[in-house]
């Protein structure tokens, strides 16, 4: 069918079985739509990979599927998280009926703390997602006050008026769902992140039935949202069980101590950690908060098997030989303060890397890391491990779909309309051309952007205007206190330093002391007392012409302060420091 081998065998089998646009904000009563149309907003994962949000509008109430972060770019200096703006919400908030989670990544819930500080609506997902979301809103203090609302993969439930399916796929976390949302002119699935997996680790594979059951019914499906992260990948992703193979074949030949840095969420993956680890006799350590956190949730759940006795204190591991242990870390993207990177510098509080330890990095660069991960592997080479990761083995599978995947998707639930998501903008490109491969028109595909207002009616998809979105930046306790000008100042401290000029004069603008020059960043003063001697003369020539001028007004002193020293010391130096005048008055 359209080209691809494999497809039409599953398909018979489940038959059988970043926009901050804020013009066109409209207030609450010109946003209700009729009962012809049906609107999607999303608020983040369009032309990005992360920060997911999506708000579904019928008649008069709003659904909102996932509120997740994204985190920070290089360039966003300072910052911890970046979260989607809420505005839209806030100011229809009283149209809200609840939020339908697909699955607990941080990617898809990161964010639910900072919603749910906005509006109180119940929220919906399965068992293993509101359990990670538990832990996240005790953090905030949120929990006793949010209302938690477990579904079953299958099951079905009402939102308001608003019927949604929640629907059993694979993926990198178990309980991943997609989300059918019942609409009067047919379903909304929205797929954002999936496989088919044929042999998952659980056992659970993805519900074809329903996902052709949909695509056969009356009125059928209005429209697909579907994953585009792997949409340049040919053939089908791999299973997460091969991992497993390759997990055991590092067991079977490791001699010494085993350090395993993989994503805590992959609680699959994690299981076949468990499982090797029982086979040759070793005891597990854990390290990193995360990963404690989730594997005592995933295990209370049931999600995870783990005899009693296996898991043991890390400050006991000089208890048993090293051919004894396996330490079970965070750490596989690199991040500076993650255990895996902490063993690599050497300042781990209770493990140090020695030579003959075998580190298996089970997980893919996220986009960006790549740059920290190669450290850490370089680190961990120069102390003496032996490294495996992903380039040189399979030791990672990815948790989204590839091209055929993507092509059966389509072809399972027949949308009448199709919007790429949860990709770059190429991804949504590739996404759409593949769409077209299997028969869907080009009038019927849509590309979004953050903040279109997407209009489904049965004869067209549209955009209907735009609303204020884009991204908010979470700067440790601060929400949105951080913009654009900060981030600039904090990129030119980076870059070039710091000059502070400091000055006193009185009423009547004599200088009664200074200017005095301190720097930070910029050069070190004791090798450059000559630049610093030859500011300050400049700065007491153009200081003493203000006096004669009687020019008292602080923001012309300051002024003139920075244009003498700009203009030389870029002559002198190519750099352009902050210039900081601080005037006194006495």
């Amino acid at each position: 069918m359209h080209g691809f081998n494999g497809g039409v065998f599953f398909y018979l089998m489940a038959k059988r079985n970043k926009n901050n646009n804020k013009n066109n904000n409209n207030n609450n009563n010109n946003n209700i739509n009729n009962n012809n149309e049906v609107s999607v907003i999303p608020l983040g994962g369009m032309g990005e990979i992360g920060k997911n949000m999506m708000v579904v509008e019928v008649g008069d109430e709003i659904l909102i599927i996932d509120a997740g972060v994204m985190f920070p770019e290089d360039e966003l200096l300072g910052i911890d998280l970046v979260i989607p703006d809420f505005t839209y919400i806030r100011e229809n908030k009283d149209r809200v009926k609840g939020i339908a989670l697909t699955h607990g990544h941080e990617d898809h819930i990161g964010a639910l703390p900072y919603l749910l500080r906005e509006i109180n609506v119940p929220v919906y997902s399965t068992r293993l997602t509101l359990g990670l979301l538990e832990g996240k809103l005790k953090e905030h203090r949120l929990l006793k006050g949010t209302r938690l609302k477990v579904v079953n993969p299958g099951s079905s439930v009402r939102i308001g008026k608003i019927k949604v399916d929640f629907i059993r796929v694979n993926h990198s976390i178990a309980d991943t769902c997609a989300l059918a949302i019942h609409t009067p002119l047919g379903a909304i699935i929205y797929a954002s992140d999936f496989k088919f997996d044929q042999t998952p680790i659980d056992g659970e594979v993805a519900d074809f039935h329903k996902l052709a059951e949909l695509g056969d019914s009356k009125p059928g499906v209005l429209a697909l949202f579907s994953d585009s992260t792997n949409v340049e990948r040919e053939g089908y992703t791999l299973s997460e069980s091969v991992v497993g193979h390759t997990i055991e074949e590092v067991f079977r030949a490791a001699k010494k101590r085993i350090i395993v840095a993989t994503f805590a969420s992959n609680i699959h993956r994690v299981q076949q950690i468990i499982n090797s680890a029982f086979k040759y006799n070793r005891k597990i350590a854990l390290t990193g908060r995360s990963m404690i956190n989730n594997i005592e949730i995933a295990r209370n759940l049931g999600y995870l098997t783990i005899p009693d006795d296996m898991i043991i204190n890390i400050k006991n591991c000089d208890n048993y030989p090293d051919h004894e242990i396996v330490l079970l870390t965070t750490g596989s993207q690199g991040e500076p303060m993650a255990a895996l990177t902490r063993m690599a510098r050497g300042d781990h509080h209770h493990i140090n890397i020695r030579k003959g330890d075998t580190v298996l990095i089970s997980a893919s660069a996220i986009p960006g890391n790549e740059r920290f991960i190669g450290e850490t592997i370089n680190q961990l080479y120069k102390k003496g491990a032996e490294v495996i990761y992903e380039d040189i083995s399979g030791v990672h599978v990815s948790g989204h779909a590839s091209q055929e995947e993507l092509k059966l998707m389509l072809n399972l639930v027949k949308p009448k309309y199709f919007v790429p998501t949860h990709g770059e903008y190429r991804h949504l490109i590739r996404h759409a051309a593949l769409a077209r491969e299997v028969g869907i028109p080009e009038k019927n595909i849509y590309i979004a952007e953050i903040g279109d207002r997407i209009v489904f009616t049965e004869k067209q998809v549209k955009k209907g205007g735009s609303v204020q979105a884009g991204s908010i930046y979470v700067d440790g306790l601060g929400v949105g206190d951080v913009g654009n000008i900060v981030l600039r100042d904090r990129k030119l401290l980076s870059e070039d330093g710091i000059i502070i000029v400091v000055l006193t004069i009185d009423s009547h603008g004599k200088i009664l002391s200074g200017p005095d020059i301190v720097t930070r960043g910029f050069v070190y003063i004791r090798e450059s007392e000559e630049l610093i001697a030859e500011l300050t003369s400049r700065l007491e020539e153009k200081l003493k012409e203000c006096e004669n001028n009687r020019v008292t007004e602080w923001s012309i002193l300051k002024n003139q302060i920075r244009e003498t020293l700009n203009e030389y010391i870029y002559k002198k130096t190519k750099r352009n420091p902050m210039i900081l005048p601080i005037i006194m008055q006495v």
